[in-house]
Parts: C-alpha cells; sequence; structure tokens
C-alpha cells in the first residue's frame, strides 16, 4: 500500500512462479517485517523505469546475490534500456551479472533480445510471459508531445508507463461421462485424453469426439489489470489503445474478456478525473483497489515495528525522539480520502490485501492477511503493563530539562527509576564548550534517519544522517535506501518536502550500497519540488565510483545535480584548489604526495594505488566551478568548510567533517564554530582522530561489541569501545554511536562504564544543540526501555512468501 513514503507493490504468486510489480524503496523492509522471502522471485516488473518504481531495486539484488543459492537469477522487466542501469550496479552489487534486463518499447536493448521497438505500434498489446501459468502483456502509454510525434527527445525514459494485463488460462469444463457413453465411448484413456483437449475416436460409431462434445462449460481465466497512469496526458494514450476494447463490457461483442480485478497505481489526482471515473466504469463488475497517494493511509504507519520502537522512545523521552510525522499530522488533513467521483465499484489498498485468482470459488478479495493496527495510546498502554516502572522513568526524564540547575536533585530522583542503574559522578559535569554558549534551539539538530548496517530491518534503517540547519537549509551524510520515507516519518509529509527542498549538499562516505540507494529519490523528488523555481543544481560529494550508478540513472531521469568527488574536498586539495583558483584558475597542482602522512595507504596496498592515481586534471578544471559553488553553498548555510578525510574500511573510503562559522558575542569576542565529524565506516585510525580533535560531536560507526573484535577487523568496521576511544582521544564533547550490525534488533550491547560522553544512536532520533549537555544522561533511561529485549539474528526468523500469503 502506499502510505506517501513507499510505492505501493504488487506480488503475483503461484506454486512455482512468482512476480513482483515494482520494488520501490522500503519494499525489502516491508517483506522483513512480514516474513515474505523475496528470494524465491522470478521477475520484476516495472510499470515505469524512474527511481519511484526502482528505488529498491539495488537492495533487492543485494541481498539475492547474498543468498549464495546456486542457480539464482532474476527477469527484470520494463518500457525502456535500463541495461545500463544494472551494469552499473555492479560497481557495488558483485553478483548483478544474474539479473536479465528485458527491456521493451522504444530503443529497448535487453540481454536477451528486443520484445518490440516499433515506436508506431506503441499502443499494441506487447506479449512478455506466455505460459501453462499465466500470460503477462504490456500496453505502453507515452505522454502526448504536444504534436511533436518525431520530438523522441522530448520524453525521457521515465516518462512512459505501462499498463500491464496479466491472464490466467481458462479452466475446462467438467467431463460428463454420460455423453461420453451416449457417443460409443467406452471409459479408459480416451477420456483423458478428451479432457486434456484431445479428439479421439468413437469406440462403436464412426465419428470422432471433440473435447466440446463431451465436457461442459469452460469457465474464464481470472483477468487482472495493473494500471499507472500518472498524468492526464498518459491517460489520452489509454483511451486510444485499440488492444483494451477486448477487454470493456460495454461494446456489444460477445467475445469480450472479463476483468476481475483493476489495481490503479495512478494518482489520485489523475483518478478523480471525471473521465478516468467513466473509463474505469468500462470494465463492468471488476473489483478497482486503488493505490495512488490516498490521503486516508497517511496516518497508517507501513513499518509498525519501528513505528512502535518510536512510540515507545518518543514517550519516554519526546525531547530526542519527537512524535512520528504520520501520528502528528491533524486529523482534518486526512478527512478526504481522494475518492470523490464514486461512478464503479472502488476499494482503497491495504497493507497485505489480496486477491484470490484460484481456486475459482475462492475469487475475489480476501483481507484475512492485513495487519492488525495499533495506535499510540495502545503502544503506551502495553508499555507500561510491560514495564511498569517506564512511568517514573518518563517523569525524570522530562526534569532532566526541567531542573538543569539542580543536579543533586538528579540523583535522588534517577536513583528511584531502578536500583540497578547507578549514577555516576561525571552526570554532575556543567563543562560545556564555548562553542555552544549562545547556542539556540534553531541554530543545529542532527537527525539520525538510520542507524543500522547492511540492510534495512524492521527496527533500523541503513544509514542516512539529516543535519537540519533550520532557515539556513540542510545536509544529508550519507542517503541508504529508504532515507525518503524516513524524512517523511519524521517530519511528515510536508515537513519532509520542505526538507528536501532547502538540501544544500548530499555527502557520501563510499560505494557500498546500504549508504547512497537512497539518492536518486531524493535527487528526484526535490527535482520536482522545485520545477519552475529559479535553483542551483544540488552538489552531491562521494566517491569517484558513485558518478558512473548517478549517470546511469540520469539516462533514465534528470536528477538536477552536480557531483563532486570526495578526493576533491580534502584538506590537501581544498586548499590547492583555492590557491590555484586564486591564481586564475591555471594549471592545478596535485597536493604533494609527502604532506599526505597517511599510515593507512601501506606500501603496495589498493587503497595506496588508488589514492597515488591523484585528481585527474581534466576532473579538476570540471570541478572548479562547482567547487566555487559549494563555497557559496557554505557561506548561505553559515558553514565555514566541508572536509572529507580518508578512512580504513575500502578503497575510496571517506569521514568528513562539518565546521560552523565563528561568530561574535556579545562583547566582541570570538566564539568558535561548532564541529560534527562523520566517521563513515572505518576501522580505528589516526586519520579520524586529527579529524575529531575538538570536535562538538563525533558520530562514530559500532558496528559490533567488542567480544566480536575479530569480525570487527576482518570486515573494517569498529567496535563500540573502540568508536568511544576514538572520540576520547581526540577530546570530542559527545559521541553518538551508530551502524548496528542488525543483529542487535533494537538496541546493542555496550558496557554503560564508559559511556559518560556517548549516547546509542535509535532511528529518528533527533539531537538539538541546545540539548547535548543532557543526551548521555538520558542513556540509562533508554537501556531500562529495552531491558526486556533479547538480542536476535533477524536473518534467521526469515519464511516463505507461501505461509503467509497462501
Amino acid at each position: 500500500m502506499d502510505t506517501q513514503d513507499t510505492s505501493p507493490s504488487v506480488l503475483l504468486f503461484f506454486d512455482k512462479q512468482r512476480f513482483i510489480f515494482n520494488a520501490g524503496e522500503g519494499l525489502q523492509r516491508f517483506c522483513t517485517e512480514h516474513k515474505i522471502k523475496l528470494s524465491k522471485i522470478d521477475h520484476i516488473f516495472l510499470s515505469r523505469v524512474c527511481s519511484e518504481t526502482a528505488g529498491g531495486l539495488p537492495g533487492l539484488l543485494l541481498t539475492l546475490a547474498s543468498t549464495g543459492e546456486e542457480g539464482i537469477s532474476v527477469n527484470v522487466w520494463g518500457p525502456s534500456d535500463f541495461k545500463y542501469l544494472v551494469d552499473a550496479m555492479k560497481s557495488f552489487i558483485p553478483n548483478a551479472a544474474m539479473v536479465h534486463t528485458r527491456c521493451f518499447g522504444p530503443s529497448g536493448k535487453s540481454d536477451r533480445g528486443l520484445v518490440n521497438n516499433d515506436p508506431e505500434r506503441l499502443n499494441d498489446q506487447m506479449k512478455l510471459i506466455d505460459d501453462e501459468v499465466v500470460k503477462i502483456s504490456a500496453i505502453l502509454l507515452r505522454p502526448k508531445t504536444h504534436g511533436l510525434k518525431e520530438d523522441e527527445l522530448a520524453i525521457k525514459s521515465s516518462d512512459i508507463s505501462v499498463l500491464y494485463i496479466c491472464e490466467l488460462p481458462e479452466i475446462r469444463g467438467k467431463f460428463d461421462p454420460e455423453k461420453a457413453k451416449a457417443l460409443g465411448l467406452r471409459p479408459g484413456p480416451k477420456y483423458r485424453e478428451l479432457q486434456e483437449g484431445i479428439s479421439v475416436k468413437s469406440d462403436s460409431k464412426d465419428i470422432m469426439i471433440d473435447p466440446d462434445d463431451v465436457l461442459g462449460p469452460s469457465v474464464p481465466g481470472p483477468i487482472v489489470l495493473l494500471v499507472d497512469c500518472p498524468t492526464l496526458s498518459h491517460f489520452q494514450e489509454i483511451l486510444s489503445a485499440q488492444a483494451l476494447e477486448n477487454y470493456y463490457t460495454d461494446i456489444a461483442e460477445e467475445k469480450h474478456k472479463i476483468v476481475n480485478c483493476v489495481i490503479h497505481l495512478t494518482p489520485s489526482s489523475v483518478v478523480n478525473s471525471s473521465d478516468y471515473q467513466k473509463w474505469i466504469s468500462r470494465f463492468g463488475g471488476a473489483e478497482h483497489i486503488m493505490t495512488g497517494h490516498q490521503m486516508k493511509n497517511i496516518q497508517i504507519p507501513i513499518l509498525q515495528s519501528s513505528a512502535r520502537v518510536a512510540t515507545r522512545l518518543n514517550y519516554v523521552c519526546p525531547q530526542f525522539f519527537p512524535a512520528p510525522g504520520f501520528w502528528s499530522l491533524q486529523r482534518s488533513t486526512c478527512s478526504n480520502d481522494g475518492t470523490d467521483l464514486k461512478l464503479c465499484k472502488t476499494v482503497s489498498a491495504e497493507n497485505l490485501l489480496k486477491f484470490h485468482l484460484r481456486p475459482y470459488a475462492q475469487l475475489g478479495l480476501d483481507r484475512s492477511g492485513i495487519p492488525i493496527k495499533a495506535g499510540p495510546n495502545e503502544i503506551i498502554n502495553d508499555l507500561i503493563l510491560e514495564i511498569p516502572e517506564i512511568s517514573d522513568a518518563a517523569k525524570q526524564v522530562s526534569q532532566l530539562w526541567e531542573s538543569e540547575e539542580e543536579d543533586a536533585g538528579d540523583v535522588i530522583t534517577f536513583m528511584e527509576v531502578d536500583k540497578n542503574i547507578n549514577e555516576e559522578p561525571w552526570v554532575n559535569q556543567n563543562y560545556v564548550p564555548r562553542c555552544l554558549e549562545n547556542i539556540t534551539k534553531e541554530n543545529v539538530e542532527i537527525v539520525l534517519l538510520g542507524t543500522g548496517s547492511s540492510q534495512p530491518s524492521k527496527y533500523r534503517n541503513v544509514s542516512s544522517i539529516f543535519i537540519n540547519l533550520f532557515s539556513k537549509g540542510s545536509l544529508l551524510l550519507d542517503c541508504g535506501e529508504g532515507t525518503l520515507g524516513q524524512l517523511k516519518r519524521r517530519f511528515g509529509i510536508e515537513g519532509a518536502d520542505n526538507a528536501v527542498k532547502g538540501l544544500k549538499c548530499i555527502w557520501i562516505s563510499h560505494i557500498h550500497a546500504d549508504h547512497h540507494t537512497g539518492l536518486a529519490r531524493i535527487l528526484a523528488l526535490r527535482r520536482d519540488l522545485l520545477k519552475g523555481v529559479p535553483r542551483e543544481p544540488l552538489i552531491v560529494i562521494g566517491p569517484r565510483q558513485l558518478k558512473r550508478f548517478l549517470d546511469a540513472y540520469e539516462r533514465l531521469e534528470d536528477l538536477d545535480m552536480q557531483f563532486l568527488d570526495c578526493r576533491h574536498t580534502t584538506q590537501d586539495s581544498l586548499a590547492s584548489f583555492e590557491s590555484n583558483y586564486n591564481n586564475q584558475l591555471n594549471n592545478y597542482e596535485l597536493p604533494d604526495e609527502n604532506k599526505i602522512k597517511n599510515t593507512l595507504f601501506s606500501k603496495g596496498s589498493q587503497m595506496q594505488s588508488l589514492w597515488k592515481r591523484g585528481v585527474d586534471p581534466v576532473d579538476s578544471n570540471i570541478s572548479y566551478p562547482i567547487i566555487e559553488n559549494l563555497k557559496n553553498m557554505l557561506s548561505d548555510a553559515g558553514l565555514e568548510n566541508v572536509i572529507s578525510f580518508p578512512v580504513v574500511h575500502c578503497p575510496q573510503a571517506f569521514g568528513v567533517v562539518l565546521k560552523g562559522m565563528d561568530t561574535v558575542d556579545s562583547d566582541g569576542g570570538m566564539i568558535p564554530g561548532w564541529k560534527i565529524v562523520y566517521s563513515g565506516d572505518t576501522r580505528p585510525c589516526p586519520e579520524l582522530v586529527e579529524a575529531s580533535k575538538g570536535a562538538t560531536v563525533l558520530i562514530h560507526e559500532a558496528t559490533f561489541e567488542d567480544a566480536l573484535v575479530e569480525e570487527a577487523i576482518a570486515r573494517n568496521h569498529s567496535t563500540t569501545s573502540e568508536a568511544i576511544e576514538m572520540g576520547n582521544s581526540a577530546g570530542a564533547y559527545r559521541i553518538i554511536l551508530t551502524h548496528f550490525s542488525q543483529r542487535y534488533p533494537k538496541i546493542p550491547v555496550f558496557d554503560q562504564t564508559y559511556m559518560h560522553k556517548t549516547c546509542i544512536a535509535f532511528d529518528m532520533m533527533s539531537i538539538n544543540f541546545a540539548d547535548l549537555h543532557v543526551l548521555p544522561r538520558v542513556l540509562p533511561y533508554l537501556k531500562l526501555l529495552f531491558k526486556n529485549e533479547m538480542i536476535v539474528d533477524e536473518s534467521d526468523d526469515v519464511e516463505d512468501a507461501v505461509t503467509l500469503a497462501a
């Protein structure tokens, strides 16, 4: 179901084949929650080839590649040439070769040949699959180009959409032995042949007997249509599609086909038009399931497990865990479900709503699998029953803000929460760095959108950090799949749109999929939101390999971005750029290699060879104007610098420093700017300590618990204590631990003894700089919230889709 943060997907499954229509962001996470095993998918059909419908494809293919099962392959179908996009994924999906692209339509090139490449026949019904199980065909919908039919360049690949038709074979009528006997047949093998559709000769008469002579009337096979009609311009193509006339009930033909179900992926702005309503009424008594952006679905969390945790965290500490956006909306905004015109029978989509096709006796809707929805009040009531002392804990947390001057009182009430929680002497420390002296609630906020590693789970999405500079804009540090959905869960729809419009820069740490595959969706939304508004392209800073992937996406849809290699934003590179820029931008000099004292680039290593390539002079000339744009962006955002530094994880892996501008106090004295450091994925390294010196906040990955240090070394990640040691060595004021292995579903393992300046990150945690002094003090209460939780490896808790949907 479409809840404004994910695109709807449809699973069509039989005993031996599975088809999925659209793979938007969040698909894999939703299926994990509901134990639907996507490794069984044989075919993926895209109704359009764009980030909205294919944003979850990289993560899905990565999961398929990691199963290790022999012979796993998947066919991906779509209405344009996207083979190059799948090829570009090979930079971060090693086994992407098992994906077979099956492109159809204009200029459709696939690794298995063309399905149809005749632009004059786009309205024809193209047969894609036809076997004993199902026939799937497609009708392409292309927006009108105002008479410029020859101007194919006016249409991007992502503008072409598809109407899919799924037809099951008819069920032969029941065999009538009395009719067979009357025609001179004796019981035997000929009975079976007739039931299989083979004509036979009568045993006692000189006649041939056809199956129709002895079988009752056949039952037509069910037919399902999936319609993605994004604009009224596309709708004109539907009206002119002659192939659809076979399915209309208002045409006086005896042999028209009966459509049983139409699934509308079409947005409500199109569905609500009177012409569209009249069109869908032409299918007679078909069930119409509406999935496209209906307002009534906004308040329904599609990921109920994470919504439950977010609600519990909000109850204990609303200062760091604001109410989720879907539950903070005004009821009035959801009163209209977007279906004002109803000329025929329509049903709003719901999560895991089913439509049975076989057996025929069960044909129709089935709501038995729809998850039970729990509201915030119910969740909180369950929490208080489970942990009665949590009510007192919530009061104590609020007093951390209400009674900040009364430290002694904090000790008494803190002890009342749980006698196993001990007050530490550091709680009474009043040290606040000078950069925070005049800080207000409207200066800086860190919103942790995704705090898990590798792939999305029920409780933690993959890496993404939103730096909210309020009136001065915002930045994203990493942008894993589902980042847009997380923004909408945190801020609501309008707030997320404003956040995306206000983005100044997106910085990506390295090429691994869990850190960047939400990027195209964010860029596409920003493009749409700012259409017609004067603007600069958004600057994306990332590893060199990322550009190839983004270039492939830009062949499908315009992402309105400028790319800057992380290597161009290191301290030495920026200094060299600045020097050369001041010298009329001539003869860019590479940084002196001797100045790059990098212990991680040991002689002969793969990382060293990549770094020693330096910065391509051609690339550097292209980068000059982008770096100048970056400087202007930083100035507008009140930032002094965005500096990348190399870390130890994979080739071209980086961390980043964000430095706020210095300010002046009321006496004319200089207040140094704040400093945020994000480690990306890394082993402990001196480059990180050097970059983090004096940091206001260090956000550091802590993938593994201390007992798994060997695994951390093998995978170039850090343990909890290693991350804390990095922050302590650098003198960071606050340390936020993130990027936890999904083996820790809700809360990682940590030793509270060393957490005096540290806090554990949770999805949607929002840390305002005005509250940084309180941050470590809430950790014992959060630990209390999860005191009954066990460590479970969710990968062991996945069942086949059939157990859910059979």
